[in-house]
């Protein structure tokens, strides 16, 4: 390991021990600080995010300034980490929470300052220190918010980024400064942290991919879920985990919702990122435009028929795509991420709910009908970690974020996540 590094994970650790005491209060003042700078900032910032991975610069600004939301959320939250006194026959009953010590962090680049801070600040308010593994096109953000995290004051150690690539991971999670790991990223990418994580005893949290279902129903509003739909899918030029990738129709509306489906799937027409008008641009890297096109073509192969053709018009850009595919087509077992969104027909709920749970992901659903029965129908039988109602997917730091299935484990955002990366300790008195 590199001097550079260890040297990083020592002081992490030294800082943990001094971190670990101030109390919750004072933390969440310093919270509140950087929460101010990041929306004072947001424009700075979310430059930063539109040149290293293309978003279009609203959408980069507006993830600066959610991100802001969600810490001022942690700055005002109840301290559910106070000890316990359980009522028993003993002296001394208590239920202590003890935060765990260093935690890496290894984030993606599609929304590279979000990611970071929605797993950073509830380990940190919980008294944990974090280390960053930021995606490689991302250094820059992964920069930029150490140093708002010490011009908000918080003390050098409790917030630091790693320039390490993907090699080094295994060698940081192994080290015995590291108490834990959390992760957002592909399966592949989590499965092989959490085996680390796990010969090594030590807490993993899994954020993973998603194949997300945007069931239509015949008694929704069909314009909206139709500009809701999507704004759902090409949302980060589709790339991110809870975008609406498979559009469910019911089977005797499926003329009606396509016709205006496709009317406002083609206002997304790739410009320049820097304009603030632009809807979507470039996705966030040639190689993974390559990969997209693979899998258009292999859906295409085993079936699928072309409703709106994915067309690539640059090294990294698309004109958005949309297929309308049957049951076992193997492209239903992936993830798309990008442009290219999925349609499916079903004849009725019990159909519809079959072939939104036919997959290995289990991240986030969406369900547009009226009837109450019919919502709590999906709601008890949808397997996911969250299911949505006449909305899109979007997280709130107020509610917990979390995955089921092939989509990871453990609980982000609301005041669970203050509780991932902590250990229980009972005191029993005679």
């Amino acid at each position: 390991m590199e001097k550079l590094i260890e040297s990083k994970l020592v002081k992490a650790h030294n800082a943990f021990t001094e971190w670990k005491n101030v109390p919750f209060e004072e933390k969440q003042k310093l919270i509140s600080k950087a929460a101010d700078i990041f929306k004072d900032r947001a424009v700075e910032f979310g430059e930063i995010i539109t040149k290293e991975m293309n978003k279009p610069i609203s959408q980069s600004i507006a993830e600066v300034e959610k991100s802001a939301l969600m810490m001022d959320y942690y700055a005002k939250a109840e301290n559910i980490l106070q000890p316990e006194i359980i009522e028993s026959e003993y002296s001394i009953s208590e239920i202590h929470y003890v935060p765990k010590g260093v935690i890496l962090g290894v984030m993606p680049w599609n929304f590279p300052f979000w990611q970071v801070l929605r797993f950073a600040t509830p380990s940190i308010l919980a008294g944990n220190t974090v280390v960053l593994k930021h995606a490689s096109i991302c250094f820059g953000s992964g920069n930029a918010i150490e140093k708002v995290f010490l011009e908000a004051g918080f003390p050098e150690g409790v917030f630091q980024n790693l320039e390490v690539g993907h090699k080094e991971v295994q060698e940081i999670l192994e080290h015995k400064a590291i108490a834990g790991v959390s992760l957002t990223g592909s399966e592949k990418a989590g499965a092989e942290v959490a085996s680390i994580a796990g010969k090594n005893i030590k807490k993993s949290l899994l954020e993973l991919g998603g194949s997300d279902a945007f069931i239509v129903l015949d008694d929704a509003d069909l314009d909206k879920a139709a500009k809701t739909g999507a704004l759902a899918r090409l949302q980060n030029c589709g790339q991110t985990c809870v975008a609406a990738k498979r559009f469910i129709i019911e089977e005797n509306i499926k003329n009606d919702f396509l016709a205006k489906f496709i009317l406002e799937y083609k206002k997304f027409e790739p410009k320049d990122p820097m304009d603030k008008e632009t809807k979507i641009a470039g996705m966030a890297r040639p190689d993974l435009a390559d990969d997209l096109e693979k899998q258009y073509q292999k859906a295409i192969e085993n079936g699928a028929e072309v409703i709106l053709p994915l067309e690539r018009i640059s090294d990294n850009e698309f004109v958005p795509g949309l297929i309308k595919v049957e049951e076992g087509n193997p492209i239903l077992q992936e993830e798309l991420f990008g442009p290219l969104g999925m349609v499916m027909f079903a004849k009725g709920d019990a159909e519809a709910l079959q072939i939104a749970n036919d997959i290995p992901f289990g991240l986030s659903n969406s369900v547009w009908t009226n009837d109450k029965i019919r919502q709590k129908f999906f709601i008890e039988n949808l397997e996911s970690g969250t299911v949505n109602i006449n909305r899109m997917t979007s997280s709130d730091p107020r509610f917990p974020f979390g995955g089921t299935k092939t989509s990871g484990y453990g609980t982000e955002l609301s005041l669970l996540a203050l509780k991932e990366f902590i250990n229980v300790k009972t005191i029993i008195g005679a």
